[in-house]
């Protein structure tokens, strides 16, 4: 068994729930139903469910669940815990087919537990990127057949007679990288000008410093940044000074091992769950200090306020 799964909270119902109770009310339990913080009192009793609360003041029981990406789930919470503790420590992902094995439930139950702690580590930030003068590369790179194959290019002309189909029935994906920083990701209909023109308006500081390839979509940008640089890759020039993209391509490699290596399929509509997972683990890589345990602690942060339903799941 992993070292990092060796803690009591990965093995004991009534530790799990109150090693996450710490981290979800560092401040005393708050009743997810109205808000309240007093007149709150655990419930006891041999019939009594681990962990559970009754609110005084609306007069509703819950848990440190309700109101989680664990909500309505009858999977023990030790074995939530180490779900989380797998998927934040494994650098290229851990498949379903391996949590199934691994905690011992469903192959159907563990698919749906790593796509809830995909949910938990969803950041949804829209800070500006690059602010101060920072450094910012972007760039686009393509993953997959897309699930309805089109008929003409991301340009919008038709294929060839030759049938060079070039990037069109691939997924498109856009990252933005913040030098030392963060990176942040979209999964997107096409990787053209006027998506990418969206893309750095809404996630760029105007003081920003961008760095991108020779590609014609960038061409706009030296009205979203401070400067913008490119490096010449057809011309075989990939670092020039300061100036590179080799960062968010190191993003898109460690991105593309794990999904052909570990999940090996992952159908469109899940892709923008996955490169949420890739961001999480690089946004709280050893690189910024954050180990582990302080990983995982970083996903259960995220928990709260969020639901995914197997329904919503699927669909």
């Amino acid at each position: 068994m992993p070292s990092i799964l060796c803690a009591k909270h990965f093995h004991d119902e009534e530790a799990a729930y109150a090693f996450l109770e710490a981290r979800v009310w560092p401040n005393g339990p708050i009743c997810p139903h109205c808000g309240g913080v007093d007149r709150i009192s655990k419930m006891q009793g041999k019939s009594t469910r681990i962990g559970a609360y009754k609110c005084y003041q609306c007069r509703n029981k819950f848990t440190v669940k309700v109101g989680t990406v664990f909500e309505s789930s009858h999977v023990k919470l030790h074995l939530w815990l180490q779900a989380v503790a797998l998927l934040t420590s494994s650098k290229k992902g851990i498949s379903s087919n391996q949590l199934h094995r691994t905690l011992g439930v469903t192959l159907k139950t563990a698919w749906f537990m790593a796509h809830r702690i995909r949910e938990a580590m969803r950041d949804g930030s829209l800070a500006p990127m690059g602010g101060n003068g920072g450094i910012v590369e972007m760039d686009e790179t393509y993953h997959g057949k897309v699930a309805v194959p089109r008929d003409v290019t991301t340009s919008g002309r038709p294929y060839t007679k030759s049938g060079k189909s070039g990037p069109s029935n691939k997924r498109a994906i856009v990252s933005l990288v913040e030098r030392g920083g963060k990176v942040r990701s979209f999964h997107v209909e096409h990787a053209d000008k006027s998506t990418i023109n969206e893309i750095a308006s809404r996630n760029l500081a105007n003081e920003a410093r961008l760095h991108t390839d020779e590609s014609r979509i960038y061409n706009d940008m030296h009205f979203h940044t401070a400067s913008h640089a490119t490096v010449k890759h057809r011309d075989g020039e990939y670092v020039r000074g300061e100036v590179h993209t080799n960062t968010v391509e190191n993003v898109f490699s460690v991105f593309k091992r794990g999904m052909r290596g570990t999940y090996q399929h992952c159908a469109e509509k899940h892709l923008h769950r996955y490169l949420a997972e890739f961001d999480f683990r690089y946004n709280n890589r050893v690189a910024l200090g954050v180990n582990d345990e302080a990983r995982a602690d970083s996903a259960l942060k995220g928990i709260v306020g969020k639901r995914l339903t197997y329904r919503t799941a699927r669909d």
